[in-house]
């Protein structure tokens, strides 16, 4: 069964991340490991970087094995390159640590000797091996073909570089009938807009958290979404029972920076904390799928289809730069399959 374990810093301490598959027997075997603890914000699990831990995990070769100067100043070129161009924090901090993954396999190889035969050679021999998914691939192909496109002696064929075929993974969608248990389990009102608003509107979770109170605009009945995914602003259409719901908000408690603002006034609401509202909630209404935040939106959004809006306008309220991507949602809508009448009934 394939585990992958990185070392890495986690709110300013060595931890080592551990990475394997999502299992009911694995998660209950990890959490009974000494400081073991989920990082929401990482999406992985990790524990102390502490002696026994690393013998456990045999981390000898990568602890004593560092990246050499060359690819070190490899991996800081990058880092500024990525932030002259603007991308984002999460984006710079995956892509680099794909290029570090894959500059350590070939950590004895001069960055200009690098080929294309040695791509193919770490997917076979490492990703492969170890049963990484083609998502975690393709992080990989984006950061080595980003890389080696803005420096000039190389060895590699950006164009040659092939990425791996993507599952078809259909989105997780809840009924109506538990969304609303969801939205009506708390009674805090904080917690119970913050819930509404993400499924009214078809938020991303970073979207939620860096909404302002200028954004709302109530005049217009819409939200607008400043600078989210891709760097691009746009607007959603505001709920009028939601705009209720956010006056009533707004007069207990008064946000002046943030829409949202976490314990200390001017400070974002954290995203754990916005994670555990939702487990709070999914306790509350006795719902034991293993719902997560992006599922209010993939509802949200299957909702609309269903009832009749036009794909093209769920695409410009959800962000999405290819239609093709919303197209997805038609696979999970049921609409037109409840219509559907099954032989067995004729029997």
């Amino acid at each position: 069964m394939a585990i992958e374990v990185k070392l890495i810093t986690h709110r300013n301490q060595r931890r080592i991340a551990v990475y394997f598959p999502n299992t009911r027997e694995l998660i209950n075997r990890f959490k009974n490991l000494n400081g073991a603890k989920w990082s929401q914000s990482l999406k992985v699990w990790h524990l102390p970087d502490i002696p026994a831990n690393r013998k456990l995990f045999k981390l000898k070769e990568l602890v004593f094995n560092p990246l050499n100067e060359e690819k070190q100043e490899a991996i800081r070129n990058f880092t500024n390159y990525l932030l002259t161009k603007r991308y984002s924090t999460s984006t710079i901090k995956t892509y680099v640590e794909a290029l570090k993954s894959f500059f350590k396999y070939f950590n004895d190889k001069n960055v200009a000797d690098i080929n294309n035969a040695d791509v193919m050679l770490y997917h076979q021999d490492y990703i492969l091996k170890n049963n990484l998914s083609s998502s975690y691939q393709n992080q990989i192909v984006n950061a080595i073909k980003l890389y080696f496109a803005t420096i000039r002696e190389t060895a590699i064929v950006v164009e040659k570089i092939y990425r791996p075929k993507t599952e078809k993974l259909l989105p997780n969608v809840l009924s109506k009938n538990e969304v609303k248990k969801i939205l009506d389990a708390h009674s805090n009102i904080k917690h119970k807009t913050m819930l509404s608003v993400i499924y009214s509107c078809g938020l991303r979770r970073s979207e939620l958290i860096n909404l302002r109170p200028k954004d709302i605009d109530g005049e217009r009945m819409i939200i607008i979404i400043r600078q989210a995914k891709g760097k691009k602003d746009r607007i959603v259409p505001l709920s009028s029972r939601i705009l209720e719901m956010l006056r009533s908000y707004y007069k207990v408690y008064k946000p002046k920076t943030w829409l949202f603002e976490g314990q200390k006034e001017g400070t974002k609401y954290d995203e754990r904390s916005l994670a555990q509202v939702l487990k709070q909630a999914l306790q509350k209404a006795k719902i034991a799928k293993p719902v997560t935040l992006h599922w209010l939106r993939h509802s949200y959004a299957t909702h609309l289809l269903e009832s009749g809006t036009d794909l093209r306008y769920i695409q410009e309220i959800l962000g999405h730069k290819s239609s093709k991507t919303t197209e997805i949602y038609t696979h999970v809508s049921t609409k037109s399959l409840q219509n559907i009448k099954s032989p067995f009934d004729d029997l």
